[in-house]
């Protein structure tokens, strides 16, 4: 194995393995920030070691090992108690984990490892954006980049953010814990997007080879279906679960056989998931029952649930789309609500007018990178006959993107415009 190929392979494992190896650390030490110090150690030590000796059988093993020792030696030189060390001993050397955890039982109120340390990173000492960035890097193991797409925020930025935020923990002495009552509550609407950003990057993936991460997603919908049982009286976490499952109802129909993907309106809807469907739908509805119909995630969710409904492309009621995001848009405020809404009224009203909207957009600070404005543009340009425009716009879009299969989806369109417009008879 080639280095390159060793380092290929790392990345790889700890894209997956990263949240495991910080929750377990983070229950040991009950300290998060440094957690995470000693989970990147684990992965110095791969990056040194397996390029000469290759990638080990159990490389999730290997690494949680090391980062353990490395979690064990600092307990040791601060001079924990002798039954902190036998305890931790037993756990490196036995690796089955089968002793019961009488500590977790009596203050767990969560009842999973990865969302508790979600909460434990969206502390009140840290602003809303501070929240959910660390929580993004450490905790799921987005990349910088990844969280700035989420965002719309430079790198450096988020970067300074993330840096901020563990000092402000670290210097505050912020354990490992389980929020409860008001102070869960205070947390929750962190948590919510925390994991509705994980759920969006799984969907469409910002950097990479493929289109999809559906271990992402998969996660995403996990959590979000255990925030219904934590919080079951609040109507946004059943209207979040909505959105989840009414997306990824969607999933099997999304790219073709080659992994390429395949838009909204020419998706074959027999390949949606009518099951997920109707889970999507329930949990909507116990969203509006609980008096919720006007939060983000259930209107979100309502926007999808006209897609699901429509049998056809065609049956598609774009108007009530419309609607809907402009009663989002007096409830979040974003330049993207904004974008997608002018899509659904380019649908409804045609193209023009949906231009209309995105040409007001285009001066929009936070979208001057985001390359679906001007995919978007293009799409409109092209219904409306302007092909060397749109070829343009789509151009633009596809060297702002950092996914492959999204470049290449743009280029195939800005082909197409450019084929459009040398065909007999056509001028723009």
């Amino acid at each position: 194995m080639t280095a390159v190929d060793a380092h290929r392979a790392i990345l790889a494992v700890w894209r997956i393995e990263q949240p495991r190896l910080i929750t377990s650390l983070a229950r040991m030490l009950r300290d998060v920030p440094l957690a995470e110090e000693l989970t990147q150690e684990a992965l110095l030590a791969a990056l040194e070691r397996w390029p000469t000796t290759g990638v080990p059988e159990k490389p999730g093993a290997w690494l949680m090992a090391t980062a353990k020792r490395r979690a064990l030696d600092h307990l040791r030189r601060r001079r924990m108690l002798e039954r902190k060390h036998e305890m931790i001993g037993w756990d490196l050397e036995s690796e089955q984990q089968t002793m019961p955890d009488f500590d977790g039982a009596l203050d767990d109120d969560i009842g999973d490892e990865l969302l508790r340390l979600i909460f434990t990173a969206c502390h009140p000492l840290l602003s809303r954006e501070a929240r959910e960035a660390l929580a993004l890097r450490m905790v799921c193991g987005l990349t910088t980049e990844e969280i700035a797409r989420a965002f719309l925020q430079p790198e450096a930025t988020i970067a300074q953010r993330i840096v901020r935020a563990k000092r402000t923990l670290s210097g505050a002495g912020l354990a490992y814990e389980t929020p409860r009552g008001e102070e869960l509550s205070a947390r929750l609407s962190s948590v919510l997007e925390v994991v509705y950003l994980i759920f969006n990057e799984g969907y469409t993936a910002a950097r990479g080879e493929d289109w999809l991460r559906p271990q992402l997603c998969d996660e995403a919908l996990r959590m979000g279906r255990m925030l219904t049982s934590i919080a079951p009286r609040e109507p946004e976490t059943h209207g979040l679960l909505a959105l989840m499952e009414l997306n990824a109802s969607r999933a099997a129909a999304r790219t073709d056989a080659a992994g390429e993907p395949i838009l909204l309106l020419d998706q074959n809807r027999a390949r949606w998931d009518q099951l997920q469907i109707r889970r999507g739908l329930l949990a909507l509805g116990r969203a509006h029952a609980l008096g919720g119909a006007g939060g983000p995630y259930a209107l979100q969710a309502a926007i999808i649930a006209c897609h699901a409904r429509a049998e056809t492309a065609g049956d598609t009621n774009w108007s009530r789309i419309a609607d809907l995001y402009a009663e989002l848009a007096t409830v979040v405020r974003s330049p993207v609500i904004e974008l997608n809404r002018a899509v659904a009224v380019g649908m409804a009203e045609g193209p023009a007018k949906g231009l209309e909207i995105i040409d007001r957009l285009a001066g929009e600070p936070l979208l001057k990178a985001y390359h679906l404005l001007p995919s978007v543009r293009g799409d409109f340009l092209h219904r409306l006959g302007r092909y060397e425009e749109a070829r343009l716009s789509f151009e633009a879009a596809a060297a702002l993107t950092r996914n492959r299969r999204e470049h290449d989806l743009l280029l195939r369109r800005a082909t197409e415009a450019a084929d459009a417009r040398t065909a007999p008879g056509v001028s723009d």
